[in-house]
């Protein structure tokens, strides 16, 4: 069953993610405490999930995507340390518990998101992996990274703050913000299982859509629930006065998006058959959640 699949692909990650980050007693002891904050003991997992999901659908052994399982999760939490500071989002919970720079100071909170996000790219290439898979992951990942993909999005998203945006704009926003990190992490399990060019692009729609899906919901969520059901400051769109697709398609426009996107999940795995059951699950939880 896909649960057990889970659990057992979280369990890795977190056993990888706890070797490779560096031990909180040794100097500098305060930057290492930070990387630990922001990484263990919370958070979806789902980069990681899609990743271990990805290579097994094509018959990959798990060991093998222990690296770029953790490596994904890496970027995701210093892209998650950066986009809580003052000058970004200025949000003072994640995952639960207080932000990197509430708990420690803004700059060991910049230096812990850059210390992550190198930690990734150390990770990949250091994996016993073939040399050729582990350059084809490192420039996923980067790409996904940079100003094609999270970085770009993060600037939109602050120079469209106070101002609504087309929903074209909105999307786009969101397929670097969100997405690519998503597409990065199926395509990085998917490399793994020496994909071919078609399966990749079969893939690639898949991930598009899922994570235009998981910020659809997450837009719905800010409005609908607490913040101690998210594990982050409720309503901060609205306080920010940010363009979400609740805003633009109203709450029944933006659930029917959600069920579009669903229905477009199923179709495009449906070749995959039982082999991509595993994605299946993982595109009806990013629908579903509750947080």
């Amino acid at each position: 069953m896909a649960s057990e699949a889970f659990a057992r692909w979280t369990a890795r990650t977190e056993a990888t993610l706890e070797r490779l980050l560096p031990d909180p007693a040794s100097e500098p002891s305060r930057l290492h405490a930070a990387m630990r904050h922001a990484t263990l003991g919370g958070g979806k997992r789902m980069r990681p999930l899609l990743v271990y999901a990805a290579g097994v659908a094509l018959g990959t052994d798990e060991t093998l995507l222990d690296a770029p399982a953790a490596a994904v999760e890496l970027v995701h939490a210093y892209s998650l340390v950066h986009d809580d500071l003052p000058a970004m989002d200025d949000d003072d919970l994640r995952r639960g518990q207080p932000t990197v720079h509430v708990a420690f100071d803004e700059a060991t909170a910049i230096l812990a998101g850059d210390a992550l996000q190198t930690l990734a790219f150390a990770a990949l290439s250091a994996s016993d992996a073939p040399a050729q898979l582990r350059i084809d992951w490192v420039g996923t990942l980067a790409g996904a990274s940079g100003v094609a993909g999270m970085c770009g999005g993060q600037a939109l998203d602050i120079d469209a703050t106070g101002r609504t945006q087309a929903l074209q704009q909105l999307q786009h926003m969101h397929a670097l913000k969100t997405g690519a990190l998503i597409r990065a992490a199926v395509r990085m399990g998917a490399l793994g299982g020496g994909a071919d060019a078609g399966t990749l692009a079969r893939l690639d729609v898949f991930a598009s859509a899922l994570g235009l899906a998981f910020q659809v919901r997450d837009d719905l969520l800010d409005i609908e629930a607490s913040s101690a059901q998210l594990g982050k400051t409720a309503g901060k769109d609205v306080a920010q006065a940010k363009s979400t697709y609740p805003a633009l398609l109203g709450m029944e426009g933006a659930r029917a998006k959600l069920e579009e996107l669903a229905t477009a999940m199923r179709d495009v795995l449906a070749p995959l058959g039982e082999r991509g059951a595993a994605l299946v699950a993982l595109g009806e939880l990013a629908v579903k959640r509750s947080h």
